[in-house]
């Protein structure tokens, strides 16, 4: 039996969320637990011209107290999906495949979501597709604290809690700041093009799970 990495569906998701994908032989997304804020399931981190910047997805508040992460709505009122792709130009536009890639990934700024996992599936798969790679997938149909015949990663969904290391790359704005580590997958797509997927083949695994997720 293979190895199943066990993550959750994440907004364009980190490097660290792409090399344990990468790194498995099968995928598996947990959309049945609580629903948790903070945390890297509606955000991104890319390189701004002022550093770090996060991009949130605003969502509905829930009269559920524990609300399942496949039936977290969008909140419409909120102009985001336009604020979120002139921020990436802003990151980006000077970048060597912004404008390889623009068109690929545009339709998740363009298409009208009403649940955010929908959208958050669909940045992975164009994500995978900008490099060329065919992710296939399964999903959880029930929560387990202590998943079985799984490596679970759940963990990186912390965003900035996650401290996985990786080697160096060029980026737009590291002669402001330097390099800037583990952002979003689209920073490494947009500054490394076709050589994105050999990078994350290069880099270690990160830390599994020790605690409840």
């Amino acid at each position: 039996m293979g190895r199943t990495h066990l993550l959750y569906p994440t907004y364009f998701p980190s490097i660290s969320h792409f090399v344990a994908m990468i790194g498995a032989d099968e995928i598996c997304f947990e959309v049945d637990d609580h629903f948790q804020k903070q945390t890297n399931r509606n955000r991104m981190y890319i390189y701004s011209p002022n550093g770090v910047q996060m991009l949130n997805i605003p969502v509905k508040h829930s009269s559920i107290a524990h609300q399942k992460t496949r039936d977290v709505r969008i909140e419409p009122a909120f102009d985001w999906q336009k604020l979120h792709f002139r921020s990436l130009e802003a990151a980006y536009r000077s970048s060597p495949f912004f404008e390889f890639f623009e068109d690929t990934i545009m339709p998740v700024y363009e298409k009208k979501y009403t649940f955010l996992a929908d959208l958050t599936f669909d940045s992975m798969e164009i994500a995978a597709k900008c490099m060329q790679w065919k992710l296939q997938y399964s999903k959880t149909e029930e929560f387990f604290h202590t998943p079985e015949n799984a490596v679970d990663f759940r963990n990186l969904a912390r965003g900035k809690k996650d401290e996985s290391r990786f080697e160096d790359y060029p980026q737009v704005f590291a002669d402001r700041h330097g390099f800037l580590n583990n952002l979003s997958i689209l920073d490494l797509i947009f500054n490394e093009g076709r050589h994105a997927m050999a990078y994350l083949k290069r880099q270690p695994l990160p830390i599994p799970n020790t605690i409840a997720p």
